[in-house]
Parts: C-alpha cells; structure tokens; sequence
C-alpha cells in the first residue's frame, strides 16, 4: 500500500493525457492541479495518441520540446511520455502523483484497454508513483462538459490523496455526462463490460480501392450492476481501482493440473 496519504500542497504533480499538449482536457488537469498544488509540470504528446494503448516507442528516437516553464511536449506516446518524465525531466524532482487526463470522452469498460489515458497512468503505477486517469463522458461530441470535471476533479483527486490504496494499481476515474449540479454522487465501481460494436465503415479511395475508419461507438450491455459503465450512465462519478497484474489467478490451480 502506499500507506502515507499525499500531503498535496507540498506535492509534485506530474500531468500528462492522449489528447495532446494542446487538448482542452489537459489545460482544465492543469488549473484543476494548480488549484491543489504550486509545483506542477505536464509532459505531454506533441500530437493526438488516442487509441495508443500501453504502447513505447522503440523504433526512432523521442524529441523533447520545452513548450513554456515546466510544460513539454514529447513526440511519441503517453507511455512515453510519462517515461522521459519521471526518468528524465523530472529526475532530480521525482514526482508524488500523476494525473492522466482529462480525457474527451470515457473510459469505461473495455476503453481501459486501448486507451492512451489510462497508460499513462498505468506507466507512472509501474514505476511506483501513484496515479489518477480522469475521463469526460461523451453523449454529444459537439457538447463536452467540461465544466462538469472541472466542478467535481479537485475533489475527488483530494479525497484519494488522503486514503491508501494497493501498489501496482491506478485509480480509474469517470466524470457522466451530466451537468456538474446533477451529478449523483461517486460510486466505487468495477470494471463493466461493453463490446466493440458493429463500427467499421468502409470507404473508397479517388482509385476505388477501400479503406476503412474504426468508429467510437461501444455497445453496452444491460444489466451491469456495481459497474463503471452503470455508474456514469447513471449519473454518478465511476472510481475504479485498476490492478496491473493480469494473471487470472483463479485460473492457475486448474492450469497446474494441466501441467504438473
């Protein structure tokens, strides 16, 4: 456990996302981290890498761009991101938490995954530095409410600031979509399920030969009690604490017997 609560005011807070150095959601994590501590910094892509996963960069070399004081951009993944942070930027000022965020649209269920948000989360968990990712629902890309994160950020970051929680974890956080005074309250919740739904759209190129586009879209299914995915669909706060570990340890008795 990371048994002593973090003393925020005298924290470093390591900032980063997917979205980009220039992405809404992190200028929001940014103002939001200032209100809770004076020694921030962001170490960000230098472009959108949503989608990217828990992915490194291992083929080219990485480019540093200092954009302005205590804010980088990095030519590569939020993995990488974080990586140079603690190991390079930020070597002499190790960081005390990172905060992932905040991303334009959720990250519930299976978007834990494929998500770029919750690597860089997960990347600062696996070099022992406690970590937030913060995630805005989407019900209308044209409306994002951000002012529902914004309202709701700083407090749910100060209370898992005062409380432990296991080593080789992050903490999984979604804002519903729903204006900041019509939120239920927060619910800590385990992951749900949703299936990738029916979302390829195939096109044709000025030659006539196809392409196609992964869409966004999931499918939930019904009936996910005590779930991320049934929290913020009901307007409440998803916490969810995510274990880096993937054996499925149920599993390793019966495969023993298997192979003995």
């Amino acid at each position: 456990m990371f048994e002593k609560p973090i003393d925020l005011e005298k924290a470093c807070i390591l900032i980063s996302n997917d979205d980009g150095i220039r992405a809404p959601g992190i200028k929001l994590l940014e103002k939001v981290a200032r209100s809770l501590c004076p020694d921030v910094w962001v170490v960000a892509p230098e472009t959108e890498q949503s989608g990217a996963g828990h992915s490194l960069t291992l083929h080219r070399p990485l480019r540093v761009r200092q954009v302005s004081r205590r804010r980088f951009a990095v030519d590569g993944t939020p993995t990488d991101c974080v990586l140079l942070a603690i190991n390079v930027i930020l070597k002499k000022r190790r960081p005390t938490l990172v905060l992932s965020g905040i991303n334009g649209g959720g990250n519930i269920g299976e978007d834990l995954t494929y998500s770029g948000t919750v690597a860089a989360a997960m990347e600062a968990a696996m070099l022992d530095v406690p970590a937030i990712a913060l995630s805005q629902q989407i019900g209308d890309r044209d409306k994002i409410r951000w002012a529902t994160a914004e309202a709701h950020a700083a407090g749910v970051i100060r209370r898992l600031a005062a409380g432990p929680w296991p080593r080789n974890s992050l903490i999984n956080v979604n804002f519903p979509d729903v204006p900041a005074d019509k939120v239920q309250g927060i619910r800590v919740a385990r992951q749900g399920r949703r299936k990738i739904g029916d979302n390829l759209v195939e096109r044709l190129d000025p030659r006539d030969r196809p392409y196609y586009w992964i869409g966004p879209s999931r499918d939930e299914a019904p009936d996910q009690p005590g779930t991320d995915v049934e929290a913020v669909n009901k307007g409440y706060i998803s916490v969810t604490p995510v274990f880096l570990d993937l054996t499925h340890v149920p599993a390793l008795d019966e495969l023993k017997k298997v192979f003995p």
